[in-house]
């Protein structure tokens, strides 16, 4: 057998020895797993872990992560026991609000393959005879979720790759990881250094100290759970066999933070119904091989019975047959939190060849260790990582102090009902644009993310609604789709295609990618051909090796060796950034090259509109005619005397530009534009407006309407690659592929009431049978009708009818050809 890169797996729980078996299923031999703990009981996460595993999640990535862990636990046996007790799920609800979020939850099961149903409150009680069937109104039964036995997984996976030759070593602690020349060598032991190709970091709560080993943030926060386990339930007698069996299903009581499992005739209690507890891992007690036992581990603490006692009572008044039952034994669990609640997966952007797999719970185990197994071997997760990469967070998001908040935070919120829109609360006006002020003085109402405060419409605007035409005039909206929504965005969206509107683009990533080798990096890395003049502007895609959408981007050539690039986000900035260190470092001096993120220091505002021209040439001695400044192309200008880069972009649809400044001459040309435009009817517009008017144009949106599951021809984006291009990452995988052979298109729809707004997520139903997902969804103020993408078999075809599920009701929609406006250019290009 050929051998392969040698890889140190650093944790030996339930990621690390799935990580080694996955490899070790797909051919590669050369591998040493590593834990300070003892391999029996190692310590960590895993050995108290509880084990409930419920499939349904918003993230279709990690639904697909916990499917795949049902289905491999299931097939992990011995002796004819599987790791997997399938008794299936039920979450309960106690309150209108949460009977409505099962059955948007009920939606999410159907976009990502999971079956469900909605019960009565007669059906819960028959399921699950132990409840108090006063105190529900419904739930939401997943029969495919259930029990994943962790510890006996990682056992049996050790065992099973032991086998393989894999080598593990308990009671071993990392102290450091060898390096040279930017790239891993291996690890630095207690017992020594053990050389490497590749090291993987699964080492849970512990990841973040492993992470400051390379000068990499790992931004999670151990905190305290509490479980506890009661004396026997008299009404549970002889029901179980086993002491940690279990026939009923496992139980989410969410509107009271608690869930529910079954040792045998004894309860299982999780509760997040206490204050966060964060932990310092210098106060986790050392691991002694000797006495280390269920009860005596670093992560399992002391319990708090006081933080209990609420939860005790709530769970004696749903399940009335636990008041004959004590809490016989009780601990608080160690667990890892991020900023956003999702796993942190990827390459160190520090460190070639060091990967972490880190704040990956029980559910989702598997699932992600297969994709980083697939990410080691081939580049490319079969499943989208976009969502769990390590490299996602925002610098300022990246502080100890935001990701202690943040982390908090979402231990607090973890079983509330949350709408997609819902902004934090704390922390807040970290990044803001330097038209913040401007903005505030005209009522804008602020939403966030990344960081950045957004405005998202500008209650200034709320006069206009009494001259808006009727047909303007947005329908009322449903109590969910209407939260974080206001009618004053019709009113933006009108100005904006009959006036002229000012919108704050700040927000979007900015890249400058500079020196001799810039053009030969670009070149290698997109679609699209970059050997343009200076001048010239490019909308274009990053790919996977595999093909699929890494990224879209613009790219304005500033001169001949520097280019502008507006990115999706930092992990558009940390594969540039790699990719430029190993051009540099590999090549000659004519393939040097740099990035730099230039957000901070630049802001931008799109000036859009059929008056835009009218109004900046009041401003402005430069020529803005259309032969003065064509469409996707770029020039520096002097606007209000500042200096500005024009780019003759719109992703609205209508006339106009981006103009970039520096971030300190950002007021003097906001409030140049302003003063020039009041004669013409310019107003601030926000973000509602702009999410309506770019679906209305058919404009994509990374991370929704694409990802590395799709590909370009899926997408509609195939005018975006340029084939006879001599090479890009990607090509290969895209020879010989049509749109007319893509099982799958993105199209658009648009809802037959005219008034029923989705929001994205929904499952779309074709005769009957779950096909396609939302990706993006808004409603068309132009078009007078609610607007949604989604994937659907290339056996529906523009015209037919599909229904969409809205909180269980099906909303009729038809497939309908996009752009819906202006498909013609006529109104960009004059």
């Amino acid at each position: 057998m050929a051998s392969t890169p040698s890889i140190v797996i650093i944790g030996a729980g339930i990621v690390g020895t799935n990580l080694a078996d996955e490899l070790v299923a797909r051919g590669w031999n050369n591998i040493t797993v590593l834990d300070k703990g003892p391999l029996n009981m190692p310590g960590g996460s895993t050995s108290h872990a509880p084990g409930l595993v419920f499939q349904t999640n918003p993230s279709k990535t990690m639904a697909e992560f916990a499917k795949y862990t049902v289905e491999k636990f299931l097939s992990l046996t011995e002796d004819g026991v599987s790791c997997f007790d399938q008794v299936g799920g039920l979450e309960v609800a106690t309150t209108e609000t949460r009977l409505a979020d099962l059955k948007r939850k009920l939606g999410y099961a159907a976009s990502w393959g999971i079956s469900g149903k909605i019960l009565s409150r007669a059906e819960c009680k028959e399921l699950y005879p132990l409840l108090n069937e006063e105190d529900i109104l419904g739930g939401l039964h997943v029969p495919t979720d259930g029990l994943a036995r962790a510890a006996r997984a990682v056992q049996l996976l050790i065992k099973r790759t032991e086998a393989a030759g894999v080598t593990y070593r308990g009671n071993t602690t990392v102290t450091g990881i060898a390096q040279a020349g930017r790239r891993v060598t291996g690890v630095e032991t207690s017992e020594g250094v053990i050389p490497a190709d590749i090291v993987v970091s699964c080492a849970g709560f512990w990841g973040a100290k492993i992470g400051e080993m390379i000068g990499m943030v790992v931004p999670l926060l151990p905190l305290a759970h509490q479980y506890v386990t009661t004396t026997p339930v008299p009404a549970r007698k002889g029901c179980n066999e086993l002491p940690n069996g279990a026939s009923l299903p496992i139980l989410r009581h969410q509107d009271r933070d608690l869930y529910y499992r079954e040792h045998g005739d004894r309860y299982g209690i999780g509760s997040y119904a206490h204050r966060p507890m964060p932990v310092d891992l210098a106060d986790l007690g050392s691991y002694d091989a000797d006495s280390i036992s269920d009860h005596n581990m670093p992560s399992r603490l002391d319990f708090t019975l006081e933080d209990f006692l609420p939860a005790w009572e709530d769970t004696k008044q749903l399940l009335p047959a636990l008041r004959e039952s004590d809490i016989e034994d009780g601990f608080n669990g160690v667990f890892s939190f991020t900023p956003d609640g999702g796993a942190l997966v990827g390459e160190s952007k520090e460190l070639d060849g060091f990967f972490v797999a880190e704040a990956v719970w029980v559910t989702h185990s598997a699932g992600i260790a297969r994709a980083v197994a697939e990410l080691l071997i081939t580049g490319k997760s079969q499943v989208d990582l976009g969502e769990c990469d390590v490299h996602r967070f925002e610098a300022v998001q990246l502080t100890p102090e935001y990701v202690s908040e943040t982390s908090q935070q979402n231990f607090v919120e973890i079983y509330d009902v949350l709408h997609p829109l819902q902004p934090k609360l704390s922390p807040r006006n970290l990044r803001v644009s330097p038209f913040h002020a401007r903005h505030k003085a005209l009522g804008g109402v602020f939403l966030e993310s990344g960081g950045w405060e957004r405005p998202y419409w500008f209650e200034a605007n709320a006069e206009l609604l009494k001259e808006m035409p009727a047909e303007w005039q947005p329908p009322a909206r449903d109590a969910w789709s209407a939260m974080f929504s206001s009618p004053i965005a019709a009113a933006e969206a009108w100005k904006t295609r009959t006036a002229v509107a000012m919108y704050d683009m700040t927000p979007l990533k900015r890249l400058e990618i500079s020196g001799p080798g810039a053009l030969k990096l670009l070149q290698e890395l997109t679609t699209a051909d970059m050997a343009k003049k200076p001048g010239a502007v490019t909308y274009t895609l990053l790919l996977d090796n595999a093909g699929g959408i890494r990224s879209d981007i613009t790219v304005a050539r500033l001169n001949e060796d520097t280019f502008q690039l507006g990115a999706n986000g930092n992990i558009d900035t940390a594969y540039f950034e790699r990719a430029a260190r190993h051009q540099t470092e590999t090549g000659t001096a004519s393939d040097w090259v740099q990035v730099r993120d230039t957000t901070g220091g630049t802001c931008c505002i799109g000036l859009w509109g059929p008056l835009a021209r009218d109004l900046i040439s009041t401003v402005s001695s430069d020529d803005f005619s259309n032969d003065g400044l064509r469409y996707f192309r770029t020039k520096q200008v002097v606007i209000g005397g500042v200096t500005v880069t024009a780019m003759r972009l719109s992703y609205v649809g209508e006339l106009g530009w981006e103009l970039y400044t520096s971030a300190d001459n950002g007021q003097r040309l906001w409030d140049a534009l302003w003063k020039a435009g009041q004669p013409h009817g310019v107003i601030a517009a926000g973000r509602a407006a702009f999410s309506s008017l770019r679906l209305e144009k058919g404009y994509r949106s990374w991370g929704t309407d694409m990802t590395t599951e799709h590909d370009p021809l899926e997408a509609g984006l195939g005018f975006a690659v340029k084939m006879t291009k001599e090479n890009f990452v990607g090509k290969t995988a895209l020879e010989g592929r049509t749109e007319e052979d893509s099982a799958r298109h993105l199209r658009c729809l648009t809802v037959d009431d005219g008034r029923s707004v989705v929001l994205g997520k929904e499952p779309v139903f074709y005769k009957d049978q779950a096909v396609g997902y939302v990706t993006s969804a808004a409603y068309g103020y132009t078009v007078a009708k609610p607007i949604a993408y989604a994937y659907l078999p290339a056996a529906v075809s523009i015209g037919d009818s599909v229904e969409i599920e809205y909180f269980g009701r099906r909303i009729q929609a038809t497939v309908t050809a996009d752009p819906l406006y202006d498909p013609t250019m006529t109104r960009l290009r004059g």
